[in-house]
This record gives structure tokens, C-alpha cells and sequence, in this order.
């Protein structure tokens, strides 16, 4: 992808709140049942807190029970994928590939079509509604 977005660690923490900016400069991770979209139902997609571009849609969205907002798929191809090694286990993290932003992992635990779990924090993201027609 072209047009990355690259901005200093001070930039980012003016942009953003604490939180946010925890988890998606230092890819950090907020409690269970604490973020504001694990439990949300409205239409529309859910965008990079960085950046803005559109990650999920809540068509896609589903209650695994984690207590993190829940995707089968992302919405476009601006999710990007890593090998996670941390916690002393393999993991696939995901994040914005337009910024680079934290977003949470993936997991092949999730219902079908795909199988997976795109299990995000909700500080790494912001809604933005759709009218239902």
C-alpha cells in the first residue's frame, strides 16, 4: 500500500488518547469488557482511531463471548498481519496497514465462512453509522 502515514511518538500521543495510544503505538491490549464497542450493535464500519480508514463492518461483526469487539473478516484490505511472540506464545496480531496501528490478533477460532476471529480493541477503533436500507 501506498501513502503510508508516519508520525513521531509525540504526534501520536497528541492525537490520541492515553489509551488508545497505548494500544496502538505500544501495542498494548485493554481489559476484557471494558472497551465501547465489545458490546455495541449499531450499522456501520468500524474505523482506524489513527488514521480513519475503514478496518471492519458490523455486518461482520459477531459475540464471541472475549469480551473484545468480535470480526469474521475485515472490511478491507487494510488489515494487516504479523507473526506475535510475545507472552511467551505464537500469536497473529493485526494492525492498520496505513499506519501501523495496533488493532488486537486473530484467532482460527471463529464461526463461518472464514473460521477466524478478529478479536480488536475497541481504543484502536471509531465507529461510524450507516443508515440500514
Amino acid at each position: 500500500m501506498t501513502n503510508k502515514i508516519t508520525k513521531s511518538n509525540e504526534e501520536w500521543k497528541s492525537l490520541l488518547s492515553p489509551e488508545s495510544y497505548y494500544v496502538t503505538r505500544q501495542e498494548g491490549t485493554e481489559r476484557a469488557f471494558t472497551g465501547k464497542y465489545w458490546d455495541h450493535h449499531g450499522h456501520g464500519k468500524y474505523n482506524c482511531i489513527c488514521c480513519g480508514v475503514p478496518l471492519f463492518h458490523s455486518n461482520d461483526k459477531f459475540e464471541s463471548g472475549s469480551g473484545w469487539p468480535s470480526f469474521t473478516k475485515p472490511y478491507s484490505g487494510l488489515v494487516a498481519e504479523k507473526e506475535d511472540f510475545s507472552l511467551m506464545m505464537q500469536r497473529t496480531e493485526v494492525h492498520c496497514d496505513k499506519c501501523g496501528a495496533h488493532l488486537g490478533h486473530v484467532f482460527p477460532d471463529g464461526p463461518q465462512p472464514t473460521g477466524l476471529r478478529y478479536c480488536i480493541n475497541s481504543a484502536s477503533l471509531d465507529f461510524s453509522r450507516e443508515d440500514e436500507t
